[in-house]
């Protein structure tokens, strides 16, 4: 039988949205920050040959500068002040959350509630400004190496151009992190997750145009095209239907009598995500596969050994390439997992309450077997990330369709705009019960 809370759920609609009046402006928010972060990534950074740098770019596009472009919303083949993107904060926090675990002191911290939280997140901050540093002293260093048909990329290379590379770069990085932190606050969803998202799809209306260009100059055949059109297809449902899987867990709670009424005795559930980690797994191996590969794309002309050793070894559809990212896709699905959900905790909430898993006995046998299940499916989890992510890169390393197609573009853009509808609905939900109680009230009251 299904319950008010569920009932009022079912009758969610977006017409409301016009009297969510709090809604409205953090989605206006939300708007006005993606346009601001779209603005800056045509803004370029002072010093560059434009010609230059977009023929260097139409020659690497189907490498791995053609990701790290899509991920940067394609400041990084404009050279834009947001080149660099959020992926140095990205691999900040990596490094603070495999530091949590070996570190007591930030271990300490992370169990001290939002104030130890609000430490770590500015220690992540402050690594954020080191990598970001790094990767645009690299950049710089890269640009100046460059030269093509229309002559060098860097206009007057040198150490004034590598300062202000370096200063523009890490403060547009410190802007998308601040940006993101604004949205997530003040607007609606994961504002780095969204400023990602935002990258990827504002790319996808070129690519598939040139995905169609290549099918009318005969590079790619119709079927071929639409093959690939119901291959996206299926993919966006696969995602959506395993994204919405749960295990629910069977709860029941006593019965207990309080002088001459009886309260509890109710049946409830304990719900866990086939995807615990969501597409947390995916972006920190991409943000990591990304830097020698980047490194690499820079040193392009160079005649360096090494350069030479990383594109052949860790280049895009390479053997090596594909087992990296698959091995770091299920070592961070299961870690993520193990941060985000405690099994000990939940077993505790539940013996608080009162509340058992039917034959399993409350306390430690809870926890291990609550660890038992979260494991299977974490593994299935980890399985679907995988298949999702590397399946379209056997396609794509052996075509020159745009990588906006592929399938950790489109696992991003359909699992965050799938959290994002979440918190939409559940704004909606607290409205519609903030005006049920109101009604209640006025009625209460006649």
């Amino acid at each position: 039988m299904a319950t008010a809370a569920d009932r009022l759920a079912n009758n969610l609609n977006f017409g409301a949205l016009g009297k969510a009046t709090e809604l409205r402006q953090r989605l206006l928010f939300t708007l006005g920050a993606l346009i601001v972060f779209r603005l800056g990534t045509f803004l370029p950074i002072p010093g560059i040959n434009p010609l230059a740098l977009q023929q260097f770019f139409e020659q690497q596009s189907s490498g791995i500068l053609g990701i790290f472009d899509t991920f940067s919303g394609g400041a990084l083949g404009r050279m834009g002040i947001f080149a660099l993107g959020v992926m140095p904060y990205i691999s900040s926090s990596i490094i603070m959350t495999l530091m949590q675990s070996a570190i007591p002191y930030l271990k300490t911290l992370k169990e001290q509630g939002s104030k130890g939280r609000r430490q770590l997140l500015q220690y992540t901050r402050y690594f954020t400004v080191l990598i970001a540093a790094i990767q645009g002293y690299g950049v710089a260093i890269g640009l100046e190496s460059m030269q093509t048909t229309y002559g060098n990329i860097v206009f007057d290379p040198g150490l004034f151009f590598r300062l202000t590379t370096v200063i523009t770069l890490v403060g547009g990085t410190i802007f998308l992190m601040w940006l993101g932190e604004q949205i997530s606050s003040r607007g609606v969803g994961n504002g780095i997750s969204l400023i990602i998202t935002a990258g990827i799809i504002a790319n996808l209306p070129s690519a598939f145009v040139s995905t169609l260009q290549l099918g009318r100059t005969g590079e790619l055949s119709i079927a071929f095209i639409l093959g690939i059109l119901i291959l996206i297809l299926l993919l966006i449902i696969f995602i959506v239907f395993v994204e919405k899987g749960q295990r629910r867990l069977p709860v029941q709670y006593p019965k207990r009598q309080v002088g001459n009424k009886i309260y509890g005795g109710q049946s409830s559930h304990l719900p866990l995500k086939i995807n615990t980690a969501g597409v947390i797994p995916v972006i920190f191996a991409s943000s990591i596969l990304l830097l020698p590969n980047t490194m690499s794309g820079f040193g392009a002309g160079s005649s360096s050994d090494i350069f030479i050793l990383i594109s052949s070894y860790l280049g895009r559809g390479q053997p090596l390439y594909l087992a990296l990212y698959a091995a770091m896709i299920i070592f961070f699905g299961f870690f993520y997992t193990s941060i985000v959900f405690n099994p000990d905790e939940q077993a505790e909430n539940l013996r608080k309450y009162g509340g058992f898993i039917p034959g399993i006995r409350p306390g430690e046998n809870t926890a291990k077997y609550i660890e038992f299940v979260l494991v299977r499916l974490t593994t299935i989890g980890t399985i679907y990330l995988t298949f999702v992510a590397l399946l379209p890169e056997f396609l794509l390393s052996r075509t020159s369709i745009p990588f906006y197609l592929g399938g950790t573009a489109l696992l991003i853009v359909v699992v965050v705009m799938i959290d994002f509808i979440t918190q939409v609905q559940s704004h909606l939900f607290q409205h519609q019960y903030e005006g049920l109680l109101k009604k209640t009230k006025l009625k209460g009251r006649r």
